[in-house]
């Protein structure tokens, strides 16, 4: 017997990403590279622009209902976050939420590989990040708003936060979430605070498996396209709402803070052992 191929989904670029996930044969990419709409600011910096921007904004169908699917590109620039790409991830999603108020029920799958903000387009890309937070929590309210972290860039930065907005986070086991990545932190505070090259550590602290036992994620799959496309599909089959969303359930966070003693510093595994031992 031949054993069936599973094609890893970290091995898929943003633009196969966004057909992975996608009913077969549906996608129609907007504003893709032939429209040469890149960002204006890098080539003044000595930076040569990519022609989508790092976004890649998909429509078609999952399981026949109308979607869009926006993925980010890690393999430039970090799939860092600019003026031009910032517009079309917010557009995407606001016209998605115009969808939904014209009677046109539309599916919005955020697959995320950045580090957040590109530096060289700071300013622009945090105004971006503000219109691209709205959306998500205005989707919300007509349905899942679903994201997917595999790696291997990882999210953080303010799409840290978009993530954390969502109604349902899918990860890998390797991907990583977080508000500042790990090299960030090290350059700042020391190596002695953190070591960005422990990936062990890395790992154990914002890889996919502890946040999906902490509860930061809904579900934790293989790296394996048709399996992220699957979860993706059952978290639209799941009954909405089930209750508060992640962003919405602050009180139990701020138990776990008053109870921490800032003195001691708990490894990951005694973290996730003391809120997955409690109530939640």
């Amino acid at each position: 017997m031949t054993a069936t191929l599973r094609l890893a989904f970290t091995e898929l670029r943003a633009r196969e990403r966004v057909r992975a996930v996608l009913d077969a044969d549906t996608f129609r990419e907007i504003l893709d590279p032939f429209a040469g709409v890149e960002s204006p600011h890098l080539a003044p910096q000595g930076i040569v622009p990519q022609s989508d921007d790092v976004a890649v904004i998909g429509r078609g169908t999952i399981d026949g209902v109308s979607a869009v699917v926006v993925a980010l590109d890690g393999g430039f620039q970090g799939g860092g976050i600019g003026e031009v790409s910032g517009a079309k991830l917010a557009a995407s999603l606001e016209q998605a939420v115009a969808d939904h108020r014209r009677g046109i029920p539309t599916r919005a799958v955020l697959l995320l590989e950045t580090g957040g903000i590109r530096l060289q387009e700071a300013n622009l890309g945090l105004l971006a990040i503000a219109d691209i937070h709205a959306a998500i929590v205005q989707l919300r309210v007509f349905g899942p708003v679903v994201g997917v972290i595999a790696g291997t860039v990882g999210c953080f930065g303010g799409m840290g936060i978009a993530a954390g907005l969502t109604s349902h986070l899918i990860m890998t086991p390797g991907g990583r979430l977080g508000l500042n990545g790990p090299e960030v932190i090290e350059t700042e505070a020391g190596v002695a605070e953190l070591d960005s090259s422990d990936r062990a550590l890395i790992w154990a602290m914002i890889g996919g498996a502890q946040r999906a036992a902490t509860g930061q994620a809904e579900v934790l799959v293989a790296d394996a396209a048709e399996d992220v496309a699957a979860a993706v599909r059952a978290a639209y089959a799941a009954p909405y709402p089930a209750g508060p969303v992640r962003s919405e359930r602050v009180d139990p966070w701020l138990q776990e803070i008053a109870a921490l003693d800032p003195s001691t510093r708990p490894s990951p595994a005694e973290y996730r052992a003391r809120l997955t031992g409690g109530a939640r």
